[in-house]
């Protein structure tokens, strides 16, 4: 009984119900206004014309905007004041300049190399462009000085982050989507602590659903008890507001700024299959070494600060040394991050720029297959062109409505060359692209709408590193334990599970 009475009184479970408690009151009292007064519901019916206008003329993704319209005529008076009511929200503004502020204040300490720049442009004028418009749209500079280790599982990443943080000397900063109790966690919650007593400066992020909702504080508690700084970004509240769309989805550890880690792996032993939860769970990351942690460093920073009155000295976090090694030889090395507080949706069109530019082949791992109409054509151009497509993707899944609507893609996909795999021991989470044996993509941003206009993601692109080659290999070996979907497996899915996917289909970008 104390078990059940904990889970239903779990804060959760308290949070969504307040939510449909306040989604209830709306309906009810648009439902009682109609029936009282028609005058009311004519008003609202002429709003809804006025914001499908409205909406039609936005410089937004046709399928975002698609999306409201069919919500709207579906669901005539709520569809028109839910959007109406997520738009004009006074603390979405405050969020945005909140966050422009601290983004300004960041790019003041990015500068770009122009003897890297040059190098690069004459080593490849197409990868020079694509890397000057990340500089250009971010202010996240490339580097040729780094050094890159790329993990092809979390549990390989694990080991080398525990040596590593217990290496730490003057500072640690993490950043992640998910941080739960178990042993993962634990291990690294000691050394934190003993690297406190230290002296070495400790901030722990965490983001509001993802972690919040799901650990205990008492967790977090004891790690401020002990000097290390906590920090919940955008705290998750029970009540409806389109800031709460906007989630932190990144995965950063940076030690000393000299040393990084970056990738899908968040901090949960899912993640590095000490728990089972969907079969083999299988991530990737890299560990960055070298002058590209700084853009690490910056993004942290530039998040952290987003609610602070005052604004620190970024140099005061500028390595003292650096790694050991001349890395000057292994390629060009180039951390982002993504804001979906701004009109560009850098992520997406790193992805597209290296799809429409693959002339041999193009691998892609990604846990949510739901493109959006630029992406999806994107990809069967790259096929119809001979271009080697191949994407591996979940067999067993995490979450079950982002499994069938991707089901509604493989057809079109496959007909176009495109070929499908699923990873049949399991669940991959993993974010990867590589292509033409030169450029490669390890990072947060999966291929979903949320991922591409709704969260903060960040990723790290590889040009030329020997990375690269590590991550193509990795993407082999995956396919060898992946099976090959068909459009015989497309036609002979259930009817049930075809129809919720084209229906779930339609809604995607607000899901």
């Amino acid at each position: 009984m104390k078990k059940l009475l904990s889970k239903i009184f779990s804060r959760l479970v308290v949070t969504v119900f307040l939510m449909l408690v306040q989604v209830a009151v709306l309906v009810l009292g648009i439902w009682k206004l109609n029936e009282k007064f028609y005058f009311v519901y004519a008003l609202l019916t002429l709003l809804d014309i006025v914001l499908v206008i409205y909406i039609n003329s936005q410089d937004e993704n046709p399928s975002y905007k698609l999306s409201w319209i069919m919500l709207i005529s579906i669901i005539p008076v709520f569809g028109g004041l839910t959007y109406l009511y997520l738009k004009i929200q006074f603390s979405r503004k405050i969020f945005i300049k909140a966050q422009e502020r601290s983004t300004e204040y960041g790019n003041n300490y990015l500068h770009q190399s122009t003897d890297t720049q040059i190098l690069l442009e004459n080593e490849n004028p197409g990868m020079s462009n694509l890397s000057k418009y990340v500089l250009n749209v971010s202010a996240y500079p490339v580097y040729n000085n780094t050094k890159v280790k790329y993990y092809s599982v979390g549990e390989l990443q694990f080991e080398d982050m525990v040596a590593e943080l217990k290496k730490a000397e003057k500072f640690i900063f993490m950043e992640y989507f998910i941080i739960s109790a178990g042993y993962m966690f634990d291990t690294i919650a000691e050394i934190l602590k003993q690297k406190a007593k230290e002296g070495v400066e400790i901030r722990v992020m965490y983001d509001g659903v993802g972690t919040q909702i799901n650990m205990p504080e008492k967790y977090f508690r004891e790690l401020s008890e002990c000097g290390i700084k906590c920090k919940i970004f955008n705290p998750f509240r029970p009540f409806l507001s389109s800031v709460q769309n906007n989630r932190d989805h990144r995965k950063i550890l940076v030690i000393d700024g000299h040393t990084a880690f970056n990738g899908g792996t968040n901090l949960a032993d899912e993640y590095i299959n000490r728990k089972e939860r969907f079969g083999h769970w299988k991530d990737t990351a890299l560990m960055i070494k070298g002058d590209a942690v700084w853009n690490l460093t910056v993004m942290f920073l530039q998040l952290w600060e987003i609610d602070e009155p005052v604004l620190c000295n970024y140099l005061e976090f500028i390595p003292k040394y650096n790694v050991k090694g001349n890395f000057a030889n292994d390629g060009f090395v180039q951390p982002f991050s993504d804001s979906p507080l701004d009109d560009e949706h850098i992520g997406e069109l790193v992805y597209m720029d290296i799809i429409n530019n693959s002339q041999k082949y193009l691998y892609i791992t990604t846990p949510y297959l739901i493109p959006d109409n630029e992406l999806l054509t994107s990809l069967k151009l790259s096929a119809k062109k001979g271009v080697d497509v191949r994407i591996i993707t979940p067999h067993i899944p995490d979450k079950w409505y982002a499994y069938v609507i991707a089901w509604t893609y493989y057809p079109e996909l496959i007909k176009a060359g495109v070929k499908i795999y699923e990873y049949t021991p399991g669940f991959i989470h993993a974010k990867n692209f590589v292509s033409d044996d030169n450029i490669g993509v390890v990072g947060t941003i999966n291929l979903d709408y949320r991922s591409l206009y709704l969260h903060f993601e960040c990723a790290t692109i590889l040009y030329k590193n020997s990375a690269v080659k590590d991550i193509k290999n990795d993407f082999i070996e995956t396919q060898e334990r992946s099976q090959l979907i068909t459009l015989k497996d497309c036609s002979g899915r259930p009817l049930k599970n075809k129809i919720a996917g084209y229906i779930l289909r339609m809604f995607a970008p607000l899901l």
